[in-house]
């Protein structure tokens, strides 16, 4: 190899064309991609932790307001059922539990109702849909009392 050669690929090799969307890319895929599917996840967590809040303080509001026992938890579940959907949390039928420290619509009594889902993690194969991998399980619960002043059933 002549001279002339020597330095034109020297100078080929120490340019940095073209490095600039290796760069681009490496980055698109190592630290950009991993923290959108994280802000994903967060945000669908988030959006079913509202849910299943609102749903237990509305279920506990409904359960309160009805004048039959029977009354009272088909309300609660119509509750619940509304504010997880509003969210777009899937229903699976278990979300809801109530419990009373007494007789249920007696004045004075306090009802505790719990709500809980699991969330699935966006973009996993359903082999992973019911695991501690590929969901976060999610509560509330919301305590309300039957007021003193309300007729007994």
């Amino acid at each position: 190899m002549t001279a002339s050669r020597l330095h034109r690929l020297r100078d080929r090799l120490r340019s940095d064309e073209g490095a600039a969307v290796v760069e681009f890319v490496v980055l698109v895929v190592l630290v950009i991609v991993p923290v959108a599917y994280a802000v994903i996840a967060v945000m669908s967590v988030q959006s079913a932790a509202y849910a299943v809040t609102q749903a237990a303080r509305e279920s506990a509001r409904a359960f309160t307001q009805a004048d039959t026992l029977g009354e009272a938890r088909s309300a609660a579940r119509l509750a619940t059922r509304i504010a997880l959907s509003d969210q777009g949390v899937p229903l699976r039928g278990d979300e809801l539990r109530i419990d009373c420290d007494g007789t249920c619509l007696a004045p004075g009594t306090t009802i505790r109702v719990s709500v809980g889902t699991r969330v699935r993690l966006p973009f996993l194969p359903e082999s992973l849909a019911d695991s501690t991998v590929g969901a976060v399980p999610v509560s509330a619960e919301h305590l309300a009392v039957i007021d003193d002043y309300r007729e007994a059933p």
